[in-house]
């Protein structure tokens, strides 16, 4: 954890572990997505990483609970809102930042483990990050569909506020959204309005 910063280290350590998971994780409603950012989006326009885990679990809990019945939806939410949390203190790295899986999944756990190393069931929590990692479970990789899809929603938000050059997110997420004939359904409704 050399590279990773413990941005709150001035608290107290008087304080009790949900206090200090929160500030562990505020700042991801800070740190705004660098995919969109290096697209050219204006910082105040751009989705932070708390913005779009929310819409990840949001997102797939009403899917799932709507259209997949043969999912626990509650799971997919759970996953959702965990799928990103190690970026709090490891960073949000883009396939332009050519960071292998390896070392970004080992950062990400790093910073995991350090989060949540103030409770008595930490592994409870991380978990849950790796089951989507891991892509083991069929919530897990339906939670990895509704990130894309999250994504390619997020791009068609950008274009209709008139910003451009995200032509190839269009069909880049509806490749990756062919195995699961729901999510397909839903982005085909974007590809037809565009």
């Amino acid at each position: 954890m050399t590279d990773m910063i413990r941005r709150h280290s001035h608290l107290s350590t008087n304080l009790g572990p949900i206090v200090q998971l929160y500030f562990d994780l505020v700042d991801l409603k800070n740190l705004y997505r660098q995919g969109w950012l290096k697209r050219g989006m204006p910082p105040e326009k751009v989705e932070s990483v708390a913005d779009h885990s929310f819409g990840v679990a949001l997102l797939g809990y009403i899917i799932a609970s709507e259209y997949r019945s043969d999912l626990d939806s509650g799971k997919v939410m759970q996953i959702g809102l965990f799928h990103d949390l190690g970026e709090a203190l490891a960073g949000d790295y883009t396939p332009s930042d050519r960071i292998d899986g390896n070392t970004k999944f080992t950062k990400e756990e790093v910073a995991l483990r350090e989060i949540f190393s103030r409770f008595s069931s930490p592994e409870r929590y991380i978990d849950l990050w790796l089951e989507f990692e891991r892509q083991e479970t069929s919530e897990a990789r339906f939670v990895k569909g509704i990130d894309r899809l999250e994504m390619g929603l997020q791009a068609y938000h950008y274009e209709r506020l008139g910003y451009t050059n995200l032509d190839d997110f269009f069909p880049d997420v509806k490749r990756k959204l062919e195995q699961d004939p729901c999510l397909s359904a839903i982005f085909a409704e974007v590809i037809a309005e565009r």
